[in-house]
């Protein structure tokens, strides 16, 4: 490949030939992604049309299960492309564009699930004063915040990865992401990485305070509080921790996979360790969350089955 930072198309080699299990392995994945969107789809349908779900808690939960729809499409059809192919590249348009989807996927991930948690701090610490504090005014200008916050910051750290010369066409990844295209870069690559370290802290520290100070505040409630405010706080908080926990493990080992020479490491675990952020928690969230809140959970029965549970 030539000095260029036009490159004609990128090469994805992490697919390995599997032969006939090909087609096992697009049942799979068609399964999971059908799965995916039928429960996300489910719960969105079950909040938007319930009256009752209209309340903070479940507005940021619809914005989770819309984002869980985004990041799982912006992957999930064009992997299942992948395993049928026999030639595994991609244009440097669409490589950008799914870059741009799956980062703003994980953005927006994090910073509702820290939203999430400052609204059950809210509601437990606060209950007198909650719906005065967190009205559906301010619902709607937080999570319009958080994801054109998210899109500004990844559209900024795009801008800087889309102008670089590359000496190289071959992601060892079976998608694109943004370190994996800065990587093959020839010149200078000092301020992306930069960008990316500071993005990164700036997340995890913002996600890191606002998170410990809401439970920690949550907690001292429980502990001096009656046995229903425990009740609720546990109700409502241990799906949200599940999740966050979920995330966080799953987005540190994209990180370890992305930042640290794994290529002694098998080509199953490094496919596994890169998928797993963007294939569990889309699946992970509306499980938990369906079956733990007990109005969601009730809901969802009625309208399954048609009756009054």
């Amino acid at each position: 490949m030539t000095n260029s930072s036009q490159v004609s198309y990128f090469e994805l080699v992490a697919y390995f030939d599997t032969g006939v299990l090909k087609y096992l392995y697009f049942t799979i994945v068609m399964s999971l992604y059908c799965l995916i969107v039928g429960a996300n789809v489910l719960l969105i349908v079950v909040i938007c049309k319930n009256r009752s779900l209209h309340e903070p808690m479940y507005l940021f939960l619809c914005s989770l299960f819309v984002n869980e729809l985004f990041g799982s499409t912006a992957l999930f059809p064009f992997l299942l492309i992948q395993i049928l192919s026999d030639i595994h590249i991609v244009s440097p348009v669409f490589c950008f564009l799914q870059i741009f989807s799956v980062h703003s996927y994980g953005s927006v991930e994090y910073f509702t699930l820290a939203v999430m948690a400052y609204d059950r701090y809210l509601a437990i610490c606060h209950p007198l004063e909650y719906h005065t504090r967190m009205t559906f005014k301010k619902v709607v200008i937080l999570t319009a915040f958080v994801w054109s916050w998210s899109a500004f910051n990844v559209l900024v750290m795009m801008s800087l990865s889309t102008p670089l010369q590359r000496c190289g066409n071959t992601i060892q990844k079976v998608y694109c992401d943004n370190y994996s295209v800065v990587k093959l870069a020839c010149g200078d690559t000092t301020v992306n990485n930069i960008y990316g370290l500071v993005k990164m802290f700036t997340m995890i520290l913002f996600l890191i305070v606002l998170v410990f100070y809401s439970y920690m505040r949550i907690l001292k409630i429980c502990f001096s509080g009656s046995k229903q405010t425990r009740k609720k706080a546990v109700s409502t908080c241990v799906p949200h921790l599940a999740s966050l926990l979920n995330f966080i493990f799953g987005s540190f080992f994209e990180i370890v996979q992305g930042r640290f020479d794994m290529s002694s490491a098998p080509m199953t675990l490094r496919i596994f360790l890169s998928l797993y952020w963007l294939v569990c928690q889309p699946l992970f969230n509306p499980l938990m969350y369906g079956l733990n809140i007990t109005k969601i959970r009730i809901i969802c029965k009625s309208l399954v089955f048609g009756k009054t549970i």
